[in-house]
């Protein structure tokens, strides 16, 4: 008889793992040992499980590449004695640090799947338990004994997403997530429909890898209409910074004034990337496509394709660490690792 799958729950914060005190009327922290008493139906799971729960359950507004770091140890520490991985998560930031355990974890072969909700969990309303009881299914469902999900996802309203794609487009709604340039790997509806063309394939002879240094000294430059000199100056001569994401308009256009490619190239050539991301929801970067483009390519802007904007950040923050030679870091960043971003034709 083969033996139930066995599930860790890390639970990190945020609403998910509130309960209301309807004496007080104040959110409190939910015991996850109770489990079972606020959601029986998971006993109705092919599973055993688990939890861990931060020391400080931290809000996700409060989210850091430290707490990143603590999220990839409690799975490291655990990774031979589970077969999957639950990761609570407020909603704020739940795209940046699912996108970073993407890129700390290589040759990851056992589910990751991060999820949260709008509501606490003891609200009668709550999208709560659903979220948490499919994302368990999803993290014990196998195959011959192999898990179907091999990657790190975030699963929220029905839909299971490849976690390096995710962005957060809601404040109120229940789908508060989407995933605008890939579809998503599985649908919850009265069954639970995997995409298994879509999902990404562990090469199983390949030991794990987490990687746990990243370089945070990076800023995001959004680009609008009547910016600066003296405001992009005072970012990018900034003597700790050491990477930039540049939000661009349309498929990767910006300035063509000089004083501004002047400051780019300068950054640049003192071996600080900038990555081209488009500010539009969906779609993507073409560098060269049009007039305004065509400087930045010029110059050695990495051109960001379709990654999202908090994707490009947790990857530059991992490729930063890993200390890349500067004449191969272009070259890397615009490749797939951890199928990011879609492969150029």
């Amino acid at each position: 008889m083969a033996t139930k799958p066995k599930i860790l729950l890390i639970y990190t914060g945020g609403t998910i793992g509130m309960v209301k005190d309807y004496k007080t009327r104040a959110l409190k922290t939910f015991n996850f040992d109770k489990l079972l008493k606020h959601i029986p139906e998971i006993n109705q799971l092919n599973c055993t499980i688990n939890n861990i729960s931060f020391k400080e359950p931290i809000d996700s507004s409060n989210m850091s590449p430290s707490n990143w770091i603590l999220i990839a140890s409690i799975i490291e520490e655990n990774y031979k004695n589970y077969d999957g991985f639950v990761v609570l998560h407020g909603s704020d930031t739940m795209s940046y640090t699912s996108s970073a355990i993407s890129f700390m974890f290589e040759n990851l072969t056992k589910p990751i799947i991060f999820t949260g909700s709008q509501l606490p969990i003891g609200d009668l309303r709550t999208d709560a338990k659903e979220n948490l009881i499919t994302s368990i299914e999803i993290a014990s469902s196998q195959e011959n004994g192999v898990p179907i999900i091999s990657e790190v996802c975030l699963y929220f309203e029905y839909k299971l997403y490849r976690a390096n794609r995710t962005t957060k487009i809601n404040a109120e709604h229940f789908e508060a997530f989407t995933s605008p340039n890939f579809p998503p790997l599985a649908i919850s509806g009265v069954h639970l429909k995997f995409n298994k063309q879509l999902i990404y394939t562990p090469n199983n002879r390949k030991p794990l890898k987490v990687r746990k240094h990243l370089n945070s000294n990076i800023a995001i430059l959004k680009i609008f209409p009547g910016i600066t000199e003296s405001v992009i100056a005072s970012i990018l001569e900034n003597n700790t910074l050491k990477g930039v994401i540049l939000e661009t308009y349309g498929s990767g256009n910006a300035p063509t004034k000089q004083w501004f490619l002047n400051l780019l190239k300068k950054t640049i050539d003192k071996g600080i990337p900038i990555i081209n991301v488009t500010q539009c929801t969906s779609g993507n970067v073409i560098m060269g496509q049009y007039e305004t483009s065509v400087e930045l390519e010029k110059i050695g802007v990495i051109n960001g394709n379709d990654i999202t904007t908090e994707s490009a950040l947790a990857k530059l923050m991992y490729l930063l660490g890993e200390n890349i030679e500067k004449n191969k870091f272009k070259s890397i960043f615009e490749t797939s690792l951890r199928g990011e971003i879609s492969i150029i034709e």
